[in-house]
């Protein structure tokens, strides 16, 4: 996206609270920030969390917790949010937020490769919303264990699609990105989901079950 419409697009989008901005700036001073969504994008998944009003969401890939909090904040009391990282030290910076943001007791931090996360789930377990932001080669995986999880009407979000532009260069073959263009082309071709990429961020995949997968 063009630099001056990126920056239109971020100042005409409400802006993070307090605590947010405050793990926002946190982040950025740890690291380069580019593993952390943009507020828009962040707003946009606390709005879907909103109208979705799921009672289990799966997160993979939760960083310092950025999504994990503003997904949190827009659930239920009774809802529950399963957070999967291997970073321990990553997401330590997200819990003093979300405890502070009065959100700590809606999230299941899980320490340890998500995929294990995810066979462990009890039977029957429905998911309602799912986000995936972790390692790129791992996003078929992710994706074919969580289709079967889904609820009738629950979506995945996938973030990281268009990877800066790269996935549209058949030139690129850095693995990352042939990950991604395989993962794309993946969705595409199942016939149980329907996708939207969104340009939203670096491109934000939206996931759900065809009419006739429910």
């Amino acid at each position: 996206m063009d630099e001056s419409v990126g920056t239109y697009l971020a100042s005409h989008t409400t802006q993070p609270g307090e605590v947010e901005q405050r793990l926002i700036d946190t982040t950025q001073a740890m690291t380069s920030g580019m593993m952390q969504i943009g507020h828009p994008q962040a707003q946009f998944m606390t709005m879907l969390t909103a109208l979705l009003q799921p009672k289990l969401v799966v997160e993979i890939g939760t960083f310092t917790g950025y999504s994990t909090l503003v997904i949190a904040k827009a659930l239920a009391a009774e809802a529950s949010l399963i957070a999967c990282d291997v970073s321990a030290e990553w997401t330590s910076v997200g819990r003093r937020y979300w405890e502070e943001a009065g959100v700590a007791d809606r999230i299941d931090l899980r320490i340890g490769p998500a995929s294990e996360t995810l066979a462990a789930f009890d039977p029957g377990t429905l998911v309602d919303l799912a986000f995936v932001d972790a390692d790129k080669t791992g996003y078929v995986g992710y994706f074919e264990q969580l289709v079967p999880m889904l609820s009738p009407k629950g979506v995945i979000l996938v973030d990281n699609v268009l990877w800066s532009g790269r996935v549209a260069s058949s030139e690129d073959r850095q693995e990352d990105t042939v990950a991604l263009r395989a993962f794309n082309a993946h969705v595409l071709a199942d016939e149980r989901v329907q996708v939207a990429m969104l340009p939203i961020g670096d491109g934000l995949s939206m996931i759900k079950l065809a009419e006739d997968s429910r």
